[in-house]
């Protein structure tokens, strides 16, 4: 239990710098969110108007009152309105969320599929063909970007051999079969490198813990082949995979901004883009608590997940 209560203390504390750090970046940054919004043509706003909308947004306030009411509103749940037409932050982020996460999703179900068998075939045979294969693609995967992956993808398969549509978005209550066959491509475009990364950790942990002495006792017990490669070598080996996936899952719920952009994708990272632009201070703010909420979430299920996995994490 006291393991459980440090890691959810250490959450809590992390997603409170995260979110203090955000206000005081956002507003660090040139350009007055009122004057871009009453501005119109280039020309400039009426100095009342600004400072009449100042006042209705609370900008009129000292940085450490605004501080405050940020905190205590976010400490209820409430992420504010946005600046630029007064619609509910929870409720876009919430409209929005759900496909970033089906993406993720869906990029991570292929690299494990791909990645951990793959990193264990090429283990089996170190120097084979298998393995030399999956080393120069998983170093292609890692080493090319992934808006050109984006953009061979819709290249080969969009508009030369026209099997799917270029991009866009279907809700899945529509049309299942073009909601899938849009998910496709971008899943695809992030899940390459991220199925390289568990590829390479896959191979490297079990050439590693194939190598300990009580795979070698097991060896010399006379134990199955196959017992001792799924019993004692992959089950710990999986902890640095997992570690890898987890923190590149992490990366992606902020780093999908040029995928969605390829794909014409309307997910969390194009709302926390336009947020930006427009100096929308309560979006910019939600979008990027929301995501570090669940990276460090994510991390706090990886820290459960070990103490499942090893008992002895849970007396480190």
């Amino acid at each position: 239990m006291s393991f459980i209560l440090k890691r959810v203390g250490a959450a809590i504390l992390m997603v409170w710098v995260v979110a203090s750090i955000v206000f005081l970046a956002i507003r660090l940054v040139p350009g007055d969110p009122a004057e871009l919004l009453l501005s119109q043509g280039g020309v400039a706003p009426d100095p009342a108007a600004v400072a009449e909308l100042h006042e209705r947004l609370g900008l009129d306030r000292s940085l450490p009152a605004q501080y405050l009411l940020d905190l205590g509103r976010l400490a209820t749940g409430d992420l504010g309105t946005s600046l630029q037409d007064e619609s509910s932050v929870a409720d876009e982020i919430a409209h929005r969320l759900p496909r970033t996460l089906e993406l993720i999703a869906a990029a991570a179900l292929f690299a494990v599929l791909v990645g951990i068998p793959g990193g264990l075939l090429a283990a089996m045979r170190p120097g084979g063909v298998l393995d030399r294969l999956g080393r120069l693609l998983s170093a292609l995967g890692l080493a090319v970007p992934v808006f050109v992956v984006g953009t061979l993808l819709v290249l080969v398969f969009a508009q030369t051999l026209r099997l799917v549509p270029a991009g866009g978005y279907v809700p899945l209550a529509q049309d299942p079969l073009k909601h899938f066959t849009l998910l496709a491509m971008p899943a695809l475009a992030i899940g390459l490198g991220l199925a390289s990364s568990v590829f390479r950790m896959t191979r490297a942990a079990v050439l590693d813990v194939s190598q300990r002495d009580f795979v070698r006792t097991a060896r010399a017990k006379g134990v199955a082949p196959a017992r001792i490669l799924i019993r004692h070598v992959l089950r710990n080996a999986l902890m640095p995979v997992i570690t890898v996936l987890a923190l590149n899952l992490g990366t992606l719920l902020g780093g999908t901004v040029l995928v969605e952009y390829v794909f014409n994708y309307p997910g969390l990272s194009g709302l926390l883009v336009d947020a930006v632009n427009a100096r929308d201070y309560p979006e910019v703010q939600g979008v990027v608590l929301v995501i570090s909420v669940l990276f460090v979430g994510l991390n706090l299920a990886v820290d459960l997940l070990y103490a499942v996995i090893d008992p002895r994490v849970r007396h480190a």
